[in-house]
């Protein structure tokens, strides 16, 4: 076990491309978008050398608590090779003793179901917290939707997809939406039908520089822009990214104007289609509640996503090391106390 150095970036990016568990999330790219965190990567290696084994691990410092240890979607690796977990949890200690820091938090890509995988990780001192629902519980979305494309043709995806999202698949082409792919300077006006969808949806956008750092750390080879047009003006867009053999849909916005166009459906056929052309085995349409009610404000979300066939995926949730527990303890009810705030806030300014 070691950690990353300058003279492995190339080895680790072929790594995790060419594995069956690669992540964008876990990529050098990606944590360079991530500027307020330090960037650290667990390897294990076999007797030969070659890694076959990662964690890559953010640190940020939370004031009065200390530093805190992140880890979206790792580790990459085989998932029962007992070894290598052994020597990844090694390289966290060894971190969490450099920084002194007060838990490791780890979001992985493994399903609720697999037994086998948290009985290995029990075995090595992580505990799991599995009991979220909604996307304000955890940091990364525990329930999504993802559509199996392997071995399978665009026809008969299309043909698989729900009669109504097919028919709003055409009904957008029909009424004259034209999907193009959009530039750097096209996310001045993403942003600005993002922010438009923010305050309809009622949630906090991110701003134009951070969409701009990631398309100048991710594009070309790993994002890009698809815009929605109407009459040569933009209605609606998305940013997927892709890594390895996977597409993510990662964000997405649209405006109030034209929306019985149903450009929305169209721009992820699209990019479903973009996807099948790639090669990739699945595509990733992200998040939604684990609250499956019609009443629950997030219902259309998973509706739409639903009528694309894709599955729905509900992951492990959070495991964790808490290396110091009482520490941990009371930052975890500062992060409740604050959501909560932030919750009713967004509640009251919206009633005025």
């Amino acid at each position: 076990m070691r950690l990353l150095e300058e003279k492995d970036k190339e080895e680790y990016k072929k790594f995790l491309e060419s594995h069956e568990r690669c992540n964008f999330q876990q990529s050098l790219e990606w944590g360079n978008v991530k500027t307020s965190w330090k960037k650290e990567v667990i390897l294990s290696e076999d007797k030969d050398g070659k890694i076959r084994g990662s964690l890559c691990v953010w640190v940020r410092k939370i004031p009065i608590f200390g530093n805190i240890m992140y880890s979206a979607r790792g580790p990459v690796c085989d998932l029962y090779n007992e070894e290598v977990i052994k020597e990844l949890r090694d390289g966290a200690d060894l971190l969490a003793k450099k920084y002194k820091a007060f838990v490791l938090r780890v979001e992985p890509d493994i399903l609720k179901s697999d037994e086998e995988f948290r009985k290995i990780i029990t075995k090595y001192g992580f505990k799991i917290k599995d009991d979220s629902k909604d996307f304000k519980d955890e940091i990364q979305p525990r329930f999504v939707f993802r559509l199996n494309l392997k071995g399978k043709t665009e026809e008969q995806i299309f043909a698989e997809l729900h009669q109504k999202t097919r028919y709003n698949v055409r009904l957008a082409t029909k009424k004259g939406v034209v999907i193009k792919e959009g530039t750097r300077e096209d996310l001045k006006a993403f942003h600005e039908i993002m922010i438009e969808t923010g305050e309809r949806d009622n949630f906090i956008i991110r701003s134009l520089e951070y969409f701009e750092k990631m398309y100048d750390e991710m594009a070309p080879n790993h994002m890009k822009l698809l815009m929605a047009y109407h009459e040569d003006k933009p209605i609606s867009g998305i940013i997927p990214i892709m890594y390895g053999n996977k597409v993510w849909y990662l964000y997405g916005a649209s405006s109030n104007k034209h929306r019985n166009l149903m450009p929305n459906y169209l721009l992820q056929w699209t990019m479903i289609q973009e996807a099948i052309k790639m090669g990739a085995d699945m595509y990733d349409f992200r998040g939604v509640s684990g609250v499956v009610d019609e009443s629950h404000p997030q219902y259309g979300l998973y509706r739409f996503k639903k009528g694309f066939n894709a599955d729905f995926t509900e992951f492990i949730g959070e495991i964790y090391i808490p290396y110091k527990p009482l520490v941990y303890k009371l930052y975890k009810f500062s992060e409740k106390a604050f959501r909560t705030l932030r919750t009713l806030k967004k509640k009251l300014t919206t009633k005025k």
